[in-house]
């Protein structure tokens, strides 16, 4: 069992930026993807960016050229570094890992504000 522990988020104005890292309890080499989620409130939850275990990215249309995911397979960490924040980013954000079993993994969330 893996567990996921994301930090970093808090609140910032707009323009601004924040780091988010998900911390895994075991090795995250053999996750064939993870992601970044996020969810506002009365809103469906919406992946953010996703990175494979190649490297290859993919982001959604309106983080695009401002978010970089990254992971850290040494360091057993995945990043999410948000820069040109907008109020419309202001949600909790998830941390995902996914085996090639599917076996699937979510952290706890850490809420990101963005004050217009």
């Amino acid at each position: 069992q893996v567990q996921l522990v994301e930090s970093g988020g808090g609140l910032v104005q707009a323009g601004g930026s924040l780091r988010l890292s998900c911390a895994a309890s075991g090795s995250i080499s053999s996750m064939i993807y993870m992601g970044w989620y996020r969810q506002a409130p009365g809103k469906q939850r919406e992946l953010v960016a996703g990175i494979t275990s190649g490297g290859y990215t993919n982001y959604v249309d309106s983080v695009k050229g401002r978010f970089t995911i990254s992971r850290d397979n040494a360091k057993n960490t995945l990043y999410l570094q948000m820069n040109s924040l907008k109020p419309e980013d202001t949600a909790v954000y998830y941390c995902n890992a996914r085996k090639v079993s599917l076996t699937t993994y979510w952290g706890r969330g850490t809420q990101v504000t963005v004050s217009s």
